[in-house]
Protein backbone atom coordinates (compact mmCIF):
# COMPACT_ATOMS: atom_id res chain seq x y z
CA UNK A 1 0.00 0.00 0.00
CA UNK A 2 1.49 3.07 -0.12
CA UNK A 3 4.93 3.57 -0.38
CA UNK A 4 5.11 6.81 -2.35
CA UNK A 5 4.01 7.64 0.59
CA UNK A 6 7.12 7.23 2.13
CA UNK A 7 8.31 8.46 -0.74
CA UNK A 8 7.42 9.67 0.90
CA UNK A 9 6.53 6.46 2.27
CA UNK A 10 4.87 3.53 0.22
CA UNK A 11 2.40 0.90 1.99
CA UNK A 12 3.43 2.22 5.24
CA UNK A 13 -0.31 -0.20 6.28
CA UNK A 14 0.98 0.00 9.90
CA UNK A 15 -1.17 -1.92 12.36
CA UNK A 16 -4.98 -1.29 11.68
CA UNK A 17 -6.16 -3.56 13.63
CA UNK A 18 -8.45 -6.27 14.00
CA UNK A 19 -10.72 -5.65 10.67
CA UNK A 20 -8.49 -7.37 8.19
CA UNK A 21 -9.23 -10.70 6.71
CA UNK A 22 -8.86 -14.27 6.14
CA UNK A 23 -9.04 -17.72 5.80
CA UNK A 24 -7.68 -19.86 2.92
CA UNK A 25 -10.96 -19.86 0.59
CA UNK A 26 -9.23 -20.97 -2.64
CA UNK A 27 -10.88 -20.04 -6.02
CA UNK A 28 -10.05 -20.92 -9.62
CA UNK A 29 -10.47 -17.82 -12.09
CA UNK A 30 -9.99 -18.53 -15.42
CA UNK A 31 -7.00 -16.63 -18.31
CA UNK A 32 -8.75 -16.30 -21.38
CA UNK A 33 -6.99 -15.46 -24.78
CA UNK A 34 -7.26 -12.47 -26.26
CA UNK A 35 -7.17 -13.48 -29.90
CA UNK A 36 -7.81 -10.35 -32.56
CA UNK A 37 -6.91 -7.33 -30.20
CA UNK A 38 -3.41 -7.61 -31.55
CA UNK A 39 -2.07 -9.11 -28.43
CA UNK A 40 -0.79 -11.94 -28.06
CA UNK A 41 -2.87 -15.49 -28.05
CA UNK A 42 -2.58 -17.68 -25.21
CA UNK A 43 -4.91 -20.83 -24.38
CA UNK A 44 -7.43 -20.21 -21.36
CA UNK A 45 -6.16 -21.99 -18.62
CA UNK A 46 -7.43 -21.42 -14.55
CA UNK A 47 -5.84 -19.63 -12.01
CA UNK A 48 -5.55 -20.41 -8.19
CA UNK A 49 -7.02 -17.19 -6.23
CA UNK A 50 -7.20 -17.23 -2.34
CA UNK A 51 -7.39 -15.43 0.59
CA UNK A 52 -4.72 -15.67 2.82
CA UNK A 53 -3.14 -13.47 6.11
CA UNK A 54 -5.48 -12.19 9.09
CA UNK A 55 -8.78 -13.78 10.45
CA UNK A 56 -11.26 -10.95 9.83
CA UNK A 57 -13.70 -13.12 12.13
CA UNK A 58 -11.35 -12.71 15.16
CA UNK A 59 -11.92 -9.25 14.86
CA UNK A 60 -15.64 -9.54 14.63
CA UNK A 61 -16.21 -11.54 18.01
CA UNK A 62 -15.68 -8.25 20.43
CA UNK A 63 -19.50 -7.72 18.53
CA UNK A 64 -20.64 -11.60 19.86
CA UNK A 65 -23.32 -11.66 22.32
CA UNK A 66 -21.70 -14.29 23.80
CA UNK A 67 -18.31 -12.31 23.78
CA UNK A 68 -19.64 -9.38 25.36
CA UNK A 69 -21.55 -10.99 28.10
CA UNK A 70 -18.01 -13.01 29.27
CA UNK A 71 -16.74 -9.28 29.68
CA UNK A 72 -19.48 -8.76 32.44
CA UNK A 73 -18.95 -11.80 34.04
CA UNK A 74 -16.72 -12.69 37.08
CA UNK A 75 -13.09 -12.83 34.97
CA UNK A 76 -11.19 -16.53 35.58
CA UNK A 77 -9.24 -16.64 38.60
CA UNK A 78 -6.23 -16.45 39.48
CA UNK A 79 -4.88 -13.97 37.16
CA UNK A 80 -1.83 -13.58 35.67
CA UNK A 81 0.26 -11.57 37.05
CA UNK A 82 3.39 -9.34 34.91
CA UNK A 83 5.14 -6.23 35.21
CA UNK A 84 4.30 -5.01 31.73
CA UNK A 85 1.35 -5.46 29.23
CA UNK A 86 0.97 -4.44 25.29
CA UNK A 87 -1.93 -4.56 23.42
CA UNK A 88 -1.19 -4.94 20.12
CA UNK A 89 1.46 -6.63 18.22
CA UNK A 90 2.29 -3.47 15.46
CA UNK A 91 5.03 -1.54 14.62
CA UNK A 92 3.62 0.65 17.83
CA UNK A 93 2.74 -2.55 20.37
CA UNK A 94 6.51 -4.23 19.84
CA UNK A 95 8.61 -0.82 19.72
CA UNK A 96 6.92 -0.01 23.04
CA UNK A 97 8.23 -3.77 24.01
CA UNK A 98 11.67 -2.69 23.32
CA UNK A 99 11.27 -0.03 25.17
CA UNK A 100 10.42 -1.71 28.01
CA UNK A 101 13.08 -4.10 27.67
CA UNK A 102 15.78 -1.29 27.23
CA UNK A 103 15.12 -0.01 30.50
CA UNK A 104 15.17 -3.07 32.78
CA UNK A 105 11.01 -4.52 32.17
CA UNK A 106 11.80 -8.19 31.32
CA UNK A 107 8.66 -8.79 32.63
CA UNK A 108 6.75 -7.42 29.30
CA UNK A 109 4.37 -9.63 27.93
CA UNK A 110 2.75 -8.84 24.37
CA UNK A 111 -1.07 -9.73 23.11
CA UNK A 112 -1.66 -10.21 19.63
CA UNK A 113 -4.71 -10.76 17.78
CA UNK A 114 -3.20 -13.05 14.69
CA UNK A 115 -1.26 -15.39 14.94
CA UNK A 116 2.19 -13.50 13.47
CA UNK A 117 3.07 -10.66 14.67
CA UNK A 118 4.05 -7.10 12.84
CA UNK A 119 0.49 -5.19 11.91
CA UNK A 120 0.27 -4.41 8.36
CA UNK A 121 3.86 -5.02 8.20
CA UNK A 122 4.02 -8.90 8.08
CA UNK A 123 5.32 -10.67 5.50
CA UNK A 124 4.25 -14.03 3.14
CA UNK A 125 5.59 -16.50 0.71
CA UNK A 126 4.62 -18.36 -2.48
CA UNK A 127 6.57 -21.06 -4.18
CA UNK A 128 9.29 -20.13 -1.76
CA UNK A 129 9.18 -17.26 -2.48
CA UNK A 130 9.54 -14.21 0.34
CA UNK A 131 6.76 -11.37 -0.22
CA UNK A 132 5.04 -8.76 1.50
CA UNK A 133 1.81 -8.48 2.67
CA UNK A 134 1.74 -4.79 3.65
CA UNK A 135 4.38 -2.34 3.80
CA UNK A 136 7.05 -2.67 1.91
CA UNK A 137 10.16 -0.05 2.50
CA UNK A 138 11.43 2.49 4.92
CA UNK A 139 13.20 5.44 3.73
CA UNK A 140 16.48 6.63 5.85
CA UNK A 141 14.81 8.02 8.83
CA UNK A 142 14.75 12.10 9.48
CA UNK A 143 16.47 13.72 12.53
CA UNK A 144 13.62 14.45 14.52
CA UNK A 145 12.87 10.32 13.80
CA UNK A 146 16.54 9.53 16.32
CA UNK A 147 14.16 6.77 17.79
CA UNK A 148 14.11 4.61 14.63
CA UNK A 149 17.71 6.25 13.47
CA UNK A 150 18.82 4.71 16.95
CA UNK A 151 17.52 1.17 16.35
CA UNK A 152 18.22 0.74 12.87
CA UNK A 153 21.81 1.68 13.84
CA UNK A 154 21.53 -1.23 16.99
CA UNK A 155 20.20 -3.70 14.13
CA UNK A 156 23.08 -3.12 11.21
CA UNK A 157 21.35 -1.10 9.01
CA UNK A 158 22.81 2.00 9.68
CA UNK A 159 26.78 2.34 10.65
CA UNK A 160 28.85 5.17 11.46
CA UNK A 161 31.25 6.58 9.33
CA UNK A 162 34.96 7.95 9.59
CA UNK A 163 33.20 11.39 10.07
CA UNK A 164 30.80 10.18 12.83
CA UNK A 165 28.03 9.94 10.03
CA UNK A 166 24.89 7.90 9.74
CA UNK A 167 24.85 5.95 6.46
CA UNK A 168 23.10 3.14 5.45
CA UNK A 169 24.38 -0.28 4.81
CA UNK A 170 23.74 -0.44 0.88
CA UNK A 171 23.07 -4.18 0.67
CA UNK A 172 19.66 -3.18 2.12
CA UNK A 173 18.75 -0.22 -0.37
CA UNK A 174 16.68 -0.56 -3.01
CA UNK A 175 18.57 -1.72 -5.98
CA UNK A 176 18.18 0.45 -9.47
CA UNK A 177 15.95 0.60 -11.44
CA UNK A 178 14.16 1.70 -8.74
CA UNK A 179 10.91 2.89 -9.82
CA UNK A 180 8.97 3.83 -13.74
CA UNK A 181 5.63 4.83 -14.92
CA UNK A 182 3.42 3.30 -17.77
CA UNK A 183 2.38 6.42 -19.45
CA UNK A 184 0.36 6.88 -23.14
CA UNK A 185 1.30 3.20 -23.84
CA UNK A 186 5.36 3.33 -22.72
CA UNK A 187 7.10 2.59 -19.56
CA UNK A 188 9.03 6.45 -18.70
CA UNK A 189 11.71 6.39 -15.82
CA UNK A 190 10.27 8.00 -12.45
CA UNK A 191 6.64 8.08 -11.57
CA UNK A 192 6.00 12.15 -12.67
CA UNK A 193 4.47 12.22 -15.79
CA UNK A 194 6.62 13.66 -18.46
CA UNK A 195 5.81 17.25 -19.59
CA UNK A 196 7.64 19.43 -22.47
CA UNK A 197 10.37 22.01 -22.06
CA UNK A 198 8.53 25.18 -21.62
CA UNK A 199 4.88 23.70 -21.38
CA UNK A 200 2.08 24.83 -19.46
CA UNK A 201 2.68 21.20 -17.37
CA UNK A 202 6.07 22.01 -16.73
CA UNK A 203 5.23 25.78 -15.21
CA UNK A 204 2.97 23.90 -13.43
CA UNK A 205 5.32 21.15 -12.05
CA UNK A 206 7.75 24.33 -10.98
CA UNK A 207 5.14 26.49 -9.10
CA UNK A 208 4.42 23.18 -7.11
CA UNK A 209 7.51 22.22 -6.84
CA UNK A 210 8.04 25.87 -5.50
CA UNK A 211 5.42 26.13 -2.65
CA UNK A 212 6.25 22.53 -1.45
CA UNK A 213 10.22 24.36 -0.91
CA UNK A 214 8.59 27.74 0.34
CA UNK A 215 6.38 25.76 3.31
CA UNK A 216 9.53 23.63 3.62
CA UNK A 217 11.80 26.23 4.09
CA UNK A 218 9.29 28.27 6.93
CA UNK A 219 11.40 26.99 9.98
CA UNK A 220 14.90 27.99 8.52
CA UNK A 221 13.19 31.62 8.09
CA UNK A 222 13.03 31.23 12.21
CA UNK A 223 16.41 30.59 12.71
CA UNK A 224 18.99 27.97 13.22
CA UNK A 225 17.73 25.56 15.67
CA UNK A 226 13.73 26.40 15.02
CA UNK A 227 11.39 23.23 14.38
CA UNK A 228 10.58 22.00 11.03
CA UNK A 229 6.98 23.06 9.88
CA UNK A 230 6.77 20.03 8.58
CA UNK A 231 8.51 16.32 9.91
CA UNK A 232 8.23 12.71 10.82
CA UNK A 233 6.95 12.02 13.38
CA UNK A 234 4.61 14.98 12.90
CA UNK A 235 4.76 16.22 16.61
CA UNK A 236 7.85 17.44 16.50
CA UNK A 237 7.13 19.91 13.68
CA UNK A 238 6.41 23.42 14.26
CA UNK A 239 2.84 24.58 14.18
CA UNK A 240 1.55 27.72 12.97
CA UNK A 241 -1.35 29.73 11.57
CA UNK A 242 -0.33 28.84 8.11
CA UNK A 243 -0.54 25.34 8.62
CA UNK A 244 -3.86 24.97 10.71
CA UNK A 245 -4.96 26.85 7.64
CA UNK A 246 -4.21 23.66 5.30
CA UNK A 247 -4.87 21.36 7.94
CA UNK A 248 -8.71 22.91 7.40
CA UNK A 249 -8.69 22.57 3.99
CA UNK A 250 -8.80 19.43 1.55
CA UNK A 251 -5.87 18.93 -0.76
CA UNK A 252 -7.85 19.53 -3.61
CA UNK A 253 -8.98 23.12 -2.39
CA UNK A 254 -5.74 24.14 -2.04
CA UNK A 255 -4.80 23.22 -5.10
CA UNK A 256 -7.91 24.78 -7.03
CA UNK A 257 -6.80 28.20 -4.97
CA UNK A 258 -3.48 27.93 -6.13
CA UNK A 259 -4.49 27.01 -9.51
CA UNK A 260 -2.93 23.82 -9.86
CA UNK A 261 -5.02 22.28 -12.60
CA UNK A 262 -2.71 20.24 -15.47
CA UNK A 263 -4.24 16.98 -15.42
CA UNK A 264 -0.90 14.81 -15.21
CA UNK A 265 -0.03 16.53 -11.73
CA UNK A 266 -3.64 16.22 -10.46
CA UNK A 267 -3.31 12.23 -11.29
CA UNK A 268 0.22 12.22 -10.20
CA UNK A 269 -1.03 13.79 -6.48
CA UNK A 270 -4.38 11.44 -6.46
CA UNK A 271 -1.71 8.78 -6.49
CA UNK A 272 0.76 9.83 -4.01
CA UNK A 273 -2.30 10.76 -1.59
CA UNK A 274 -4.15 7.13 -2.44
CA UNK A 275 -0.73 5.60 -1.87
CA UNK A 276 0.11 6.77 1.44
CA UNK A 277 -3.12 7.49 2.64
CA UNK A 278 -5.66 5.57 1.15
CA UNK A 279 -8.16 8.51 0.00
CA UNK A 280 -7.65 11.11 -2.97
CA UNK A 281 -7.36 15.03 -2.51
CA UNK A 282 -10.69 15.58 -2.35
CA UNK A 283 -10.44 14.30 1.05
CA UNK A 284 -7.18 14.31 2.85
CA UNK A 285 -6.02 17.36 4.29
CA UNK A 286 -4.13 20.00 2.44
CA UNK A 287 -1.70 19.66 5.43
CA UNK A 288 -1.36 16.17 4.91
CA UNK A 289 -0.83 16.17 0.41
CA UNK A 290 2.01 18.82 1.51
CA UNK A 291 3.16 16.63 4.28
CA UNK A 292 3.76 14.02 1.65
CA UNK A 293 6.46 15.84 0.00
CA UNK A 294 8.01 18.19 2.38
CA UNK A 295 8.47 15.97 5.22
CA UNK A 296 10.88 14.03 3.31
CA UNK A 297 12.63 14.97 -0.20
CA UNK A 298 10.53 17.75 -1.23
CA UNK A 299 8.89 17.89 -5.12
CA UNK A 300 11.15 18.33 -7.92
CA UNK A 301 10.18 19.21 -11.30
CA UNK A 302 11.54 17.83 -14.72
CA UNK A 303 15.66 19.52 -14.95
CA UNK A 304 15.39 20.75 -11.27
CA UNK A 305 18.51 19.93 -9.16
CA UNK A 306 16.37 17.26 -7.21
CA UNK A 307 14.07 15.78 -10.59
CA UNK A 308 11.29 13.75 -9.74
CA UNK A 309 11.21 12.33 -12.68
CA UNK A 310 14.77 10.25 -11.51
CA UNK A 311 15.55 8.07 -8.82
CA UNK A 312 14.33 8.82 -5.05
CA UNK A 313 15.71 9.24 -2.06
CA UNK A 314 17.14 5.65 -0.83
CA UNK A 315 15.02 3.43 0.99
CA UNK A 316 15.61 -0.07 2.25
CA UNK A 317 13.34 -2.44 1.48
CA UNK A 318 13.30 -6.55 1.82
CA UNK A 319 11.58 -9.42 -0.76
CA UNK A 320 8.81 -9.87 2.38
CA UNK A 321 8.94 -6.12 2.72
CA UNK A 322 8.50 -4.01 6.01
CA UNK A 323 8.41 -7.80 7.79
CA UNK A 324 12.11 -8.17 7.49
CA UNK A 325 11.71 -4.97 10.69
CA UNK A 326 9.04 -6.57 12.37
CA UNK A 327 10.60 -9.71 12.56
CA UNK A 328 13.68 -8.13 13.84
CA UNK A 329 11.32 -6.14 17.04
CA UNK A 330 9.85 -9.52 17.83
CA UNK A 331 12.50 -11.98 18.33
CA UNK A 332 13.60 -10.86 21.23
CA UNK A 333 10.11 -11.75 22.95
CA UNK A 334 9.98 -14.97 21.81
CA UNK A 335 6.89 -17.18 22.06
CA UNK A 336 7.18 -16.82 26.12
CA UNK A 337 6.43 -13.33 25.95
CA UNK A 338 4.49 -12.69 22.61
CA UNK A 339 1.32 -14.42 22.77
CA UNK A 340 -0.63 -14.33 19.41
CA UNK A 341 -4.00 -15.52 18.71
CA UNK A 342 -5.00 -13.40 21.89
CA UNK A 343 -8.33 -11.22 21.14
CA UNK A 344 -8.09 -8.12 24.08
CA UNK A 345 -12.17 -8.04 25.34
CA UNK A 346 -11.75 -5.54 28.15
CA UNK A 347 -8.99 -3.51 29.43
CA UNK A 348 -9.87 -1.24 33.01
CA UNK A 349 -7.49 0.79 35.64
CA UNK A 350 -8.09 -0.65 38.94
CA UNK A 351 -5.65 0.40 42.19
CA UNK A 352 -2.41 -0.24 41.81
CA UNK A 353 -3.12 -1.75 38.43
CA UNK A 354 -4.18 -2.53 34.78
CA UNK A 355 -6.35 -5.53 34.42
CA UNK A 356 -6.97 -7.23 31.21
CA UNK A 357 -9.19 -9.73 30.03
CA UNK A 358 -8.12 -11.51 26.93
CA UNK A 359 -9.39 -14.27 24.79
CA UNK A 360 -7.29 -17.49 23.48
CA UNK A 361 -9.02 -17.60 20.19
CA UNK A 362 -7.31 -21.16 18.90
CA UNK A 363 -8.02 -22.77 22.68
CA UNK A 364 -11.78 -20.67 23.23
CA UNK A 365 -10.07 -19.79 26.45
CA UNK A 366 -10.30 -16.55 28.68
CA UNK A 367 -7.53 -15.10 30.33
CA UNK A 368 -7.54 -12.46 33.24
CA UNK A 369 -4.03 -10.39 33.04
CA UNK A 370 -2.71 -8.14 35.44
CA UNK A 371 -0.09 -5.53 34.89
CA UNK A 372 1.24 -2.49 37.25
CA UNK A 373 1.57 -0.64 33.60
CA UNK A 374 0.50 -1.08 30.24
CA UNK A 375 0.18 0.16 26.79
CA UNK A 376 -2.70 0.10 24.49
CA UNK A 377 -1.38 -0.11 21.05
CA UNK A 378 -4.72 -1.32 19.42
CA UNK A 379 -6.27 0.88 16.81
CA UNK A 380 -8.34 3.70 17.93
CA UNK A 381 -11.55 2.28 16.64
CA UNK A 382 -11.09 -1.08 18.69
CA UNK A 383 -9.46 0.65 21.67
CA UNK A 384 -12.71 2.88 22.31
CA UNK A 385 -14.67 -0.32 22.56
CA UNK A 386 -12.25 -2.57 24.89
CA UNK A 387 -10.51 0.23 26.85
CA UNK A 388 -12.21 1.87 29.87
CA UNK A 389 -9.51 4.72 31.16
CA UNK A 390 -9.51 5.52 34.86
CA UNK A 391 -9.26 9.23 33.87
CA UNK A 392 -12.44 10.66 33.22
CA UNK A 393 -10.68 13.10 30.52
CA UNK A 394 -9.12 10.05 29.01
CA UNK A 395 -12.15 8.60 28.84
CA UNK A 396 -13.58 10.85 26.89
CA UNK A 397 -10.37 11.90 24.64
CA UNK A 398 -10.70 8.17 23.50
CA UNK A 399 -14.27 8.29 22.43
CA UNK A 400 -13.95 11.50 20.59
CA UNK A 401 -10.56 10.84 18.79
CA UNK A 402 -11.96 7.04 17.55
CA UNK A 403 -15.35 9.09 16.42
CA UNK A 404 -13.25 11.67 14.38
CA UNK A 405 -10.87 8.95 12.47
CA UNK A 406 -12.19 7.30 8.94
CA UNK A 407 -9.77 4.13 7.83
CA UNK A 408 -9.21 3.18 3.97
CA UNK A 409 -9.33 0.04 3.10
CA UNK A 410 -6.83 -2.31 1.28
CA UNK A 411 -6.50 -5.09 -0.88
CA UNK A 412 -2.57 -6.68 -1.21
CA UNK A 413 -2.16 -9.55 -4.08
CA UNK A 414 0.61 -11.77 -4.47
CA UNK A 415 0.57 -13.01 -8.32
CA UNK A 416 2.85 -16.06 -8.39
CA UNK A 417 4.56 -15.74 -12.19
CA UNK A 418 6.37 -18.52 -13.98
CA UNK A 419 8.74 -16.12 -16.01
CA UNK A 420 9.33 -12.49 -16.38
CA UNK A 421 6.24 -10.45 -18.00
CA UNK A 422 6.30 -9.17 -21.63
CA UNK A 423 7.85 -5.71 -21.20
CA UNK A 424 6.27 -2.77 -23.50
CA UNK A 425 9.02 -0.19 -24.66
CA UNK A 426 10.82 2.37 -22.51
CA UNK A 427 12.41 2.30 -19.14
CA UNK A 428 13.31 -0.89 -18.03
CA UNK A 429 11.56 -2.97 -15.19
CA UNK A 430 11.54 -1.84 -11.71
CA UNK A 431 10.63 -2.59 -8.05
CA UNK A 432 8.44 0.28 -8.35
CA UNK A 433 5.82 0.12 -11.10
CA UNK A 434 2.75 2.23 -11.39
CA UNK A 435 0.35 2.69 -14.38
CA UNK A 436 -0.94 6.07 -15.13
CA UNK A 437 -4.80 6.75 -14.29
CA UNK A 438 -5.11 3.36 -12.81
CA UNK A 439 -7.34 2.84 -10.13
CA UNK A 440 -4.87 0.77 -8.47
CA UNK A 441 -1.30 1.83 -7.07
CA UNK A 442 0.44 -0.51 -9.31
CA UNK A 443 2.82 -3.25 -8.01
CA UNK A 444 6.51 -3.69 -7.16
CA UNK A 445 8.39 -6.95 -7.92
CA UNK A 446 9.10 -8.44 -4.57
CA UNK A 447 12.18 -10.70 -6.05
CA UNK A 448 13.84 -7.14 -7.25
CA UNK A 449 16.36 -7.51 -4.76
CA UNK A 450 17.58 -11.10 -5.93
CA UNK A 451 20.70 -10.60 -6.96
CA UNK A 452 20.87 -13.66 -8.80
CA UNK A 453 19.60 -13.28 -12.16
CA UNK A 454 18.40 -16.84 -12.33
CA UNK A 455 15.24 -17.14 -10.43
CA UNK A 456 14.10 -21.21 -10.14
CA UNK A 457 11.12 -20.28 -8.50
CA UNK A 458 9.61 -17.76 -10.53
CA UNK A 459 8.42 -14.27 -9.70
CA UNK A 460 6.75 -12.61 -7.41
CA UNK A 461 4.84 -9.29 -8.21
CA UNK A 462 2.86 -7.43 -5.21
CA UNK A 463 -0.29 -5.16 -6.26
CA UNK A 464 -1.80 -2.47 -3.93
CA UNK A 465 -5.37 -0.95 -4.02
CA UNK A 466 -6.60 1.21 -1.93
CA UNK A 467 -10.54 1.08 -1.79
CA UNK A 468 -13.28 3.30 -1.46
CA UNK A 469 -14.88 3.06 2.04
CA UNK A 470 -17.86 1.52 0.45
CA UNK A 471 -16.42 -0.90 -0.30
CA UNK A 472 -14.51 -2.30 2.78
CA UNK A 473 -18.05 -4.87 3.16
CA UNK A 474 -17.58 -6.29 -0.19
CA UNK A 475 -14.51 -7.20 0.89
CA UNK A 476 -15.66 -9.71 3.33
CA UNK A 477 -17.22 -11.95 0.30
CA UNK A 478 -15.75 -15.97 0.47
CA UNK A 479 -15.16 -15.87 -3.24
CA UNK A 480 -11.65 -14.25 -3.71
CA UNK A 481 -12.26 -14.39 -7.79
CA UNK A 482 -13.81 -11.00 -8.39
CA UNK A 483 -10.87 -9.07 -6.78
CA UNK A 484 -8.50 -11.08 -8.63
CA UNK A 485 -10.43 -10.17 -11.32
CA UNK A 486 -9.75 -6.81 -10.43
CA UNK A 487 -6.39 -6.76 -10.01
CA UNK A 488 -5.36 -9.09 -13.40
CA UNK A 489 -7.23 -6.42 -15.31
CA UNK A 490 -5.65 -3.42 -13.75
CA UNK A 491 -2.14 -5.16 -14.33
CA UNK A 492 -2.44 -6.68 -18.05
CA UNK A 493 -2.93 -3.01 -19.55
CA UNK A 494 0.67 -2.58 -19.58
CA UNK A 495 1.39 -6.83 -19.95
CA UNK A 496 -0.84 -8.81 -22.40
CA UNK A 497 0.98 -12.27 -21.14
CA UNK A 498 -0.34 -11.63 -17.54
CA UNK A 499 -2.99 -14.55 -17.23
CA UNK A 500 -0.57 -16.70 -19.33
CA UNK A 501 2.28 -16.06 -16.77
CA UNK A 502 0.22 -15.74 -13.88
CA UNK A 503 0.06 -19.20 -11.56
CA UNK A 504 -1.33 -18.22 -8.46
CA UNK A 505 -2.79 -15.12 -6.80
CA UNK A 506 -2.83 -14.93 -2.88
CA UNK A 507 -4.93 -11.88 -1.59
CA UNK A 508 -5.01 -10.24 1.52
CA UNK A 509 -7.52 -7.88 2.85
CA UNK A 510 -7.61 -4.92 5.39
CA UNK A 511 -10.97 -3.57 6.10
CA UNK A 512 -9.49 -0.91 8.57
CA UNK A 513 -5.89 -0.57 6.75
CA UNK A 514 -5.18 2.93 7.65
CA UNK A 515 -6.33 6.09 9.64
CA UNK A 516 -7.30 8.58 6.19
CA UNK A 517 -6.04 12.51 7.85
CA UNK A 518 -9.18 14.01 7.02
CA UNK A 519 -9.23 18.14 7.79
CA UNK A 520 -8.85 19.12 11.15
CA UNK A 521 -7.13 16.12 12.43
CA UNK A 522 -3.57 17.39 12.86
CA UNK A 523 -3.34 18.70 16.23
CA UNK A 524 -6.91 17.20 17.33
CA UNK A 525 -7.34 17.88 21.41
CA UNK A 526 -8.20 14.76 21.67
CA UNK A 527 -5.38 12.85 19.50
CA UNK A 528 -3.01 15.48 21.46
CA UNK A 529 -4.47 14.36 25.04
CA UNK A 530 -4.19 10.31 24.75
CA UNK A 531 -0.51 10.70 23.45
CA UNK A 532 -0.17 12.79 26.64
CA UNK A 533 -1.82 10.65 29.22
CA UNK A 534 1.29 9.42 31.38
CA UNK A 535 -0.87 7.27 34.10
CA UNK A 536 -0.73 3.27 34.12
CA UNK A 537 -2.63 2.68 31.23
CA UNK A 538 -0.99 4.78 27.78
CA UNK A 539 -1.69 5.29 24.12
CA UNK A 540 0.88 4.07 21.00
CA UNK A 541 -0.40 3.62 17.46
CA UNK A 542 -0.12 5.74 14.32
CA UNK A 543 -3.36 6.51 14.35
CA UNK A 544 -2.68 9.43 17.38
CA UNK A 545 -0.85 10.77 14.38
CA UNK A 546 -4.55 10.97 12.45
CA UNK A 547 -1.76 8.93 9.34
CA UNK A 548 -0.15 5.47 9.42
CA UNK A 549 3.26 5.46 8.56
CA UNK A 550 6.35 3.40 10.14
CA UNK A 551 7.82 6.25 12.10
CA UNK A 552 5.21 7.91 13.43
CA UNK A 553 3.85 4.45 14.68
CA UNK A 554 7.82 3.24 15.90
CA UNK A 555 8.36 6.74 17.73
CA UNK A 556 4.44 6.25 19.31
CA UNK A 557 5.88 2.94 21.03
CA UNK A 558 9.51 4.45 22.63
CA UNK A 559 7.73 7.38 23.96
CA UNK A 560 4.46 5.00 25.63
CA UNK A 561 6.85 3.24 27.39
CA UNK A 562 9.17 5.91 28.92
CA UNK A 563 9.33 6.93 32.29
CA UNK A 564 8.20 7.79 35.16
CA UNK A 565 5.56 5.60 35.78
CA UNK A 566 2.85 5.68 38.52
CA UNK A 567 4.34 4.00 41.71
CA UNK A 568 1.68 3.83 43.97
Amino acid sequence: MGPRALRPRRRQLLRAGLAATAGVGAALLCGCSDRGSGRAAFRTREIEARWVGAEHARGHRLRDAATLRSVHEPWPAPARRVGALVLGGGVAGLAAARGFIGQGTEDVHVLEVEDTAGGNARGHSMAGLACPLGAHYLPLPGPEAHEVSEWLHEIGLLRTDAAGRLVPDERHLCHSPQERLYFEGQWVEGLLPPAAPGSPRLAQYHRFAGRVATLRGGSRARGAGAAPAFALPSHRAAWSAELAELDGMTFAAWLGRERLDDPALRSYLDYCCRDDYGAGPGVVSAWAGLHYFASRHGFGAPGDEHDSSGPRDAVFTWPEGNAWLTARLAQPLGSERLHTGHLVLAVREERGQVAVLSLNVREGRLQHWQAAVAVCALPLFVARHVVAPAAVEVRAALQQAAAALTYAPWLVANLHLDKPLFDRGGAAPAWDNVLHGSRGLGYVDATHQMLSPVRPGGIVLTAYHALDSAERAALLADDPRPWAERVLSDIEVAHPDLRQRVQRIDLMRYGHAMAVPRPGLQRHPALQALRAARGRLRFAHADLAGYSVFEEAFTAGCEAALPPWPTA
